[in-house]
């Protein structure tokens, strides 16, 4: 008999570390962050050394004990039972549903920048920004399906759109510094944080850009020695990551007011003024199209890596056996990922009803961090549960063992309890709040209830077929 296909081994260090530059350094979070002004950057400080540090560290080490294909839902799964990790694993992958259209949307406003005034026309309409979201996901998940190959290449000429907007705007920076000074006063006063409704969606969007580094564990069998690759990797991406964030949104106060900066096109507004006076507007056109590659990879990004919790639910019959299935040739689970990939175009369209493009950013925004703060609750949980098991020679655990990796899942967990907290806010902007914090709750519960249903249905459904294939006394 011929042997099932298996998943292929070819994600290496660098692929991995590319991974996690495009999926977490999203340049679209300075512009936003930028928009609250200079005391945003002590919150960048706060976001990396209470939440990526322990996160980091956390998938450094769970990573390490379980290194197999599925991450986060194996990682609960293994500390709190089955039913948990299904329900971690479902909220996961349910909250980038909203998240692949709002980072589209950005996309699609920062492009618009590259083909002159006339098509300026089109940041006002819906059908435009949808047209460019469903686009790239039909693209993104073909190329997914097609083989791990194909969609690392994505994810690694994508990480371009960070890394080269960013190193430019920095330099862009300076030298609007050098002859004008500074757009932005910096002072005790203005760089002391202060918690409003108007800038609590700030606040958690700054945690949330942050994320991420969670996502290429689950694709554990396709990585080459992951043990030993997935840290290191953590550790380059995270660097740059944290460099930036912060150097991007200093360059951006330094450069402009804040006021300039806000919206789905934020960013390459802010490139757009700083062009215009320093006398480079033919840089405009080339940055344009990098920030769209950059939201372009933020996508592919999270459905190649977040598509494999469907799969392995579906291995251990949480979902129906076909999302187990792996291509022959291909060898890649294209069930899993051609399903995910539709559901996302479906959010698409449901995100726009009734309201506009920017309302429906920003509540795509807010829908996309309180669904996916919600498993980082069971990750952090799993550090600490997990700590009464032994670990093998081979595990890398965190430097001070069990006390240190307690405290960092504490101080994980109280980071992202607040940051759920303020991301049920709405924006100050918002034409109608009520609508929109029905979406962010209304749906997130939705969300979960449905996880539930689905989890129970399975469970009843393998139950009923296992007592169906028992002998007749």
């Amino acid at each position: 008999m011929a042997s099932s296909p298996t998943l292929k081994r070819s994600i290496r260090f660098r692929d991995l570390a590319l991974f996690y530059i495009v999926s977490g350094l999203n340049v679209r979070w300075t512009a936003m962050a930028a928009s609250a002004g200079p005391s945003i950057l002590v919150v960048w400080v706060a976001a990396l050394l209470c939440f990526f540090l322990p996160l980091a560290a956390s998938v450094s080490e769970l990573s390490s004990r379980h290194p197999e294909e599925g991450g986060l839902y194996v990682w609960t799964r293994e500390a709190f039972g089955e039913f948990n990790g299904f329900i971690a694993a479902w909220t996961y992958w349910m909250s980038n549903l909203p998240y692949f259209p709002g980072v589209l949307y950005f996309g699609a406003a920062s492009v618009l920048f590259a083909f002159g005034p006339q098509a300026q026309k089109l940041s006002k309409s819906p059908e435009y920004f949808m047209a460019f979201a469903v686009g790239w996901l039909v693209i993104i998940t073909l190329l997914n399906i097609r083989g791990v190959d194909a969609g690392k290449w994505l994810n690694n000429v994508s990480s371009l759109g960070s890394l080269i907007p960013l190193t430019v705007l920095i330099l862009l920076a300076y030298f609007s510094y050098a002859r004008f000074g500074s757009a932005t006063h910096f002072d005790a006063a203005s760089l002391a944080p202060h918690l409003t409704m108007k800038n609590a969606l700030f606040w958690s969007s700054v945690f949330f850009a942050f994320g991420g580094v969670e996502a290429g564990s689950a694709m554990g069998d396709e990585i080459k020695n992951p043990r030993k690759v997935i840290p290191w990797a953590i550790l380059l991406g995270g660097s740059v990551m944290a460099i930036g964030y912060i150097g991007g949104t200093g360059a951006l106060l330094v450069a402009l007011p804040s006021d300039a900066v806000g919206g789905p096109d934020g960013f390459v507004n802010g490139f757009n003024i700083m062009c215009t006076r320093l006398g480079l507007m033919w840089l405009l056109v080339p940055m344009a199209l990098f920030v769209g590659l950059n939201a372009v990879g933020g996508a592919a990004a999270f459905l190649s890596s977040t598509s494999r919790l469907p799969f392995v639910a579906g291995i251990h019959n949480c979902l129906p056996p076909v999302f187990s299935r792996i291509h022959p040739r291909y060898r890649t689970p294209w069930v899993a990922i051609g399903v995910y990939g539709l559901a996302g175009i479906i959010v698409t369209f449901l995100g726009q009803a009734g309201t506009s493009v920017r309302g429906a950013y920003e509540v795509l925004v807010s829908m996309a961090i309180i669904a996916y703060f919600l498993p980082y609750l069971f990750l952090f949980g799993a550090m600490i549960k997990l700590q009464s098991q032994p670990a093998g020679p081979e595990v890398r655990r965190v430097p001070g063992g069990k006390p240190v990796a307690t405290l960092l899942g504490l101080v994980g967990i109280a980071s992202t309890s607040i940051t759920i907290l303020l991301s049920v806010v709405p924006a100050d902007d918002e034409p109608n709040k009520m609508l929109s914090l029905v979406k962010i709750v209304g749906g997130t519960i939705l969300m979960v209830g449905a996880g539930m249903a689905v989890f129970l249905y399975s469970r009843w459904k393998t139950g009923r077929i296992a007592r169906e294939k028992l002998p007749l006394e």
